[in-house]
């Protein structure tokens, strides 16, 4: 998701998620799942502050991570 620069700091984001996390449980759904770059600090905050937060299926094994092969 992308919130314009002109727009930015009016609480979009947290809308958007609010809708995301609305038709999510509406159709069922037991999580929802993102990928922000460690570097988008405000990203990051935004998600934070929405209560995603970083995963571990077994804290023995580590955290989640996201790997991708370009084709």
């Amino acid at each position: 998701m992308v919130v314009t620069e002109n727009a930015r700091g009016l609480g979009i984001s947290q809308k958007m998620l609010q809708e995301v996390e609305k038709i999510a449980k509406e159709r069922g759904c037991c999580k929802m799942t993102l990928e922000v770059l460690e570097g988008n600090v405000v990203a990051k905050g935004a998600y934070q502050k929405f209560g995603f937060s970083g995963y571990e299926l077994d804290p023995k094994i580590g955290k989640a991570m996201f790997w991708e092969k370009v084709l």
